[in-house]
């Protein structure tokens, strides 16, 4: 019976046009990678797909950070934080994290976590429960709509960006505990929420405001701090989750808070308790990251995206304006995720094709990642770009919108 169910739940899948394969990179992660692709064929690309924004994870220095992590530290870290996993070097960039965000969360604690998604679940599921009502931004990362539906908190979704709607909300919550969700940069649209409203809203009506920053991290702010830092925002109503697998190159996530939730997380967070603590290897490299993104070699690195990102957004609108009948949308960005909305599924994917044959690695995104209607090619820069790879692919594109015939959509779908 259980195959059967999952057989026809695939075939749904299939005729919405939302089958997803694997890629397997052949060569490290680099704006130029060996790919070997379902059908067996392997090829160079010039990539525009990944979130290595700051072209960090494959710098010698991680490198070597990671390798003499390994050599005096071992392979792992043989057991939970609580339990034995906890070293000297966890302590360490917990302590250093707590004090890159002392000027933005007074009293700043930091927990490291395995990854972002596994921060998100816990930091809702801990905090929230049946007296909490949860205001959950449209468009969040899928971690933070999971969290909050493990969390048994009345969920009140509001649409993007929609501040009017939001306040309405919080003057009819009779909950006792208000908690507004959402994403700094969102992670499929590159944009970046009015973090400065909503924290009003929270001041006003006595609400906590969680920020999912993996997209921000080490690529806003002038020292790579964040979204935080870009805006200037200071609040103990905070509570901040980063990654260290995007800008900083590596893995593992941390969340930043005040320092009671920040204690109850260590003491009742499921997914801290019971996880193995992250390599101290690992930990090793990701205090090398932070030097890296708040020295010298970081600030060049973000000067040079933000050049690239003018270039590429000032490309596609170009392309969209040269071709309006194909009903394609560049919304501008002010960081390296660059959108070019297409609307079909099956359009997005020829498109995501088509430059794979031009030798360029562009993912094609479909719901449910992001709404229905919404297909979209997810361009992502990295520091390690020039201006030369941006103009060849907006060539590609270009050659490819003049030729333009989107492919036949299957019956029923």
């Amino acid at each position: 019976m259980l195959i059967e169910h999952l057989k026809a739940r695939l075939a749904a899948i299939e005729a919405r046009g939302e089958r997803r394969e694997r890629h397997r990179a052949q060569t490290p992660t680099a704006t130029r990678q060996t790919m070997r692709r379902p059908d067996g064929g392997k090829r160079e690309l010039l990539m525009f797909c990944a979130n290595d924004y700051l072209g960090l994870a494959s710098h010698p220095a991680l490198v070597q950070a990671l390798a003499d992590g390994a050599q005096h530290h071992g392979a792992g870290a043989g057991a939970s934080p609580l339990v034995s996993g906890h070293s000297e070097l966890h302590h360490r960039l917990e302590e250093r994290l707590a004090a890159w965000y002392a000027p933005h969360i007074p009293g700043a604690r930091v927990l490291g976590f395995s990854c972002g998604y596994m921060a998100n679940i816990a930091v809702l599921s801990t905090l929230c429960d049946a007296d909490t009502e949860i205001f959950s931004e449209r468009l969040n990362h899928a971690s933070l709509i999971d969290g909050a539906r493990l969390s048994r908190a009345r969920v009140t979704p509001y649409p993007h960006a929609d501040l009017c709607t939001l306040r309405a909300q919080l003057m009819q919550s009779q909950a006792r505990i208000k908690l507004i969700a959402t994403d700094a940069v969102f992670s499929m649209d590159g944009d970046i929420a009015p973090l400065a409203d909503i924290l009003m809203l929270a001041e006003r009506f006595d609400a906590w405001v969680v920020v999912d920053d993996a997209h921000g991290f080490g690529v806003l702010g002038a020292r790579g701090r964040g979204t935080l830092e870009r805006l200037g925002l200071s609040s103990p109503r905070l509570i901040l989750m980063g990654t260290l697998g995007k800008a900083a190159g590596l893995a593992g996530a941390f969340v930043v808070a005040e320092p009671t939730v920040g204690e109850y997380l260590l003491q009742a967070a499921r997914a801290h308790l019971f996880s193995t603590a992250v390599p101290p290897a690992l930990v090793q490299a990701q205090l090398t990251s932070l030097d890296l993104i708040e020295g010298p070699d970081g600030s060049v690195r973000r000067e040079r995206l933000a050049l690239l990102q003018s270039r590429l957004h000032a490309g596609l609108a170009r392309l969209c304006a040269q071709h309006p009948a194909l009903g394609w949308h560049a919304p501008r960005t002010d960081t390296p995720v660059q959108p070019l909305i297409v609307g079909d599924n099956a359009a997005a994917m020829d498109l995501s094709e088509r430059l794979a044959r031009a030798g360029i690695r562009v993912a094609g995104i479909r719901p449910p990642s992001v709404p229905a209607g919404t297909a979209r090619l997810r361009i992502t820069l990295c520091a390690g770009h020039t201006r030369d790879d941006v103009d060849r692919l907006l060539q590609a594109l270009q050659a490819c919108a003049h030729g333009w015939s989107p492919p036949a959509r299957p019956a029923g779908r």
